[in-house]
């Protein structure tokens, strides 16, 4: 009998990155689970493009990653879709300014349950699967882990503790799952709330070696390529156009 095709979970997969990562890792064989909050719509039509290249490929699943009841629930399923998992890809995250004088528990709550509570707990729930099949974890992290982005405090410091937490579980998982990350740069600016302006944009690229901003498809390149190095645990991988250079 043939090996089955491996299972990935995305989280935050409906829309933008999330997305081209799903469409990345199944384009290379991957079945895909879709993991997404409010975004029902564009899940559905996302797996829905995926079960039409290939069949019974994809499938997604609704969870609130603020809310711990929901994140052991999208544990138990993702593994009663497909009954196995090879990736976990932790993408899925909360964005917005909290100057120090004005920032509050609530937001902080937001912030660190969904970049930094619900993949712990999500990784943990998932690691026996994930030794059964030799896996790896994936965390989406971000450049300013290392040096904090000026207003986003709250969030710089939940990024830091997922950079922290890829290191603590590539030792705590090891030999047999392996765990590592990737930092973005620029890759597309942020919407809503989070927007910034053009003078914003300018002095940031301004700080770009490569003097531009980099594409959804460089991100997701890059977890594939980590999911495929079987000798590559513990590592944060920054693509960020020489940014991280910059102090």
């Amino acid at each position: 009998m043939p090996t089955q095709a491996p299972v990935a979970l995305v989280t935050g997969a409906a829309q933008r990155i999330g997305a081209v990562i799903c469409r990345t890792l199944h384009q290379a064989g991957y079945r895909i689970l879709i993991h997404y909050r409010h975004s029902e719509a564009p899940a559905q039509v996302l797996a829905a493009e995926l079960n039409q290249q290939r069949p019974d490929s994809a499938a997604t699943l609704q969870a609130d990653l603020d809310d711990m009841a929901q994140v052991d629930t999208l544990a138990a399923q993702t593994l009663a879709i497909f009954g196995q998992l090879d990736l976990l890809v932790n993408n899925a995250s909360s964005f917005f300014p909290t100057p120090v004088t004005d920032s509050s528990q609530q937001q902080w709550d937001q912030l660190i349950n969904s970049n930094l509570r619900a993949p712990y707990f999500i990784s943990a729930a998932l690691t026996p699967a994930l030794t059964e099949r030799q896996g790896c974890i994936i965390n989406l992290v971000d450049i300013h882990a290392q040096r904090g982005l000026t207003g986003y405090p709250i969030y710089s410091i939940a990024k830091a503790g997922l950079q922290m937490m890829t290191m603590s579980l590539a030792k705590e998982l090891a030999p047999a799952v392996r765990v590592n990350g990737v930092s973005p740069g620029a890759i597309l600016w942020p919407e809503a709330d989070a927007a910034l302006s053009e003078g914003e944009k300018e002095a940031l690229l301004s700080k770009v070696p490569l003097g531009r901003t980099g594409r959804p498809e460089d991100i997701a390149q890059t977890v594939l390529y980590l999911a495929q190095a079987p000798y590559i645990s513990g590592q944060i991988v920054a693509v960020d156009g020489g940014k991280s250079l910059y102090s």
